[in-house]
């Protein structure tokens, strides 16, 4: 992985083509909430597949937490289709075939000369595509468990959500003065937040 991509630093907006041929942005996909990205092999990898389907439930909690979730993996846009499908996944996969993000980042997995597919990364993003954690999946116990994104995903949550515990008097008080920008969905969102104290 390049140096520069690390805890703390925002990650590349890519632009690719989704399972549909429709091409996206990472930061459209975000919408400015914590998002979980996997950087995949592809679906010639059963690593890959059995990550996907562990993933498929976590999807469910993930978007009743207002949370995002993509799959990038070399795949061509068909193969895309049929590894989003065949898994049982509801969220984006977008397709990289000239492996743009490989490259970049400077993942290129040397060790298969065959599918030269990328090293899997999971990378847990805050809003605005600040990276908070990165797993390296080479070795398929270095992948995160569904319980560790969780974690991940309250540690996210709980940093950029500003009435994280609605239970704090200040924030009563608030509400009951018609104070709501420090409410979910009333309020400015985290990048905003972050661009002010700076």
């Amino acid at each position: 992985m390049r140096p520069d991509v690390m805890a703390g630093a925002t990650f590349p907006d890519y632009e690719l083509p989704d399972h549909t041929g429709k091409h996206r942005k990472l930061s459209e996909l975000q919408a400015q909430q914590p998002m979980i990205l996997v950087l995949s092999r592809g679906s010639f990898c059963p690593k890959d597949r059995r990550q996907s389907e562990g993933l498929v439930q976590l999807h469910r909690e993930l978007e009743v937490g207002y949370c995002r979730l993509v799959t990038i993996s070399t795949d061509n846009i068909a193969e895309t289709n049929e590894n989003r499908s065949g898994v049982g996944a509801h969220w984006p996969f977008l397709s990289d075939p000239r492996r743009t993000v490989q490259k970049d980042l400077d993942i290129a997995e040397y060790t298969d000369t065959v599918h030269n597919p990328m090293i899997p990364h999971t990378i847990v993003l805050e809003p605005g595509l600040i990276i908070y954690k990165i797993y390296n999946g080479y070795w398929f116990f270095g992948r995160p468990t569904t319980e560790e994104l969780r974690q991940d995903m309250r540690a996210v949550s709980k940093k950029c959500r500003p009435d994280w515990d609605i239970t704090n008097p200040e924030l009563k008080a608030a509400w009951q003065q018609g104070k709501k920008e420090r409410f979910y969905p009333y309020g400015k969102t985290y990048a905003q937040t972050l661009s002010e104290q700076d």
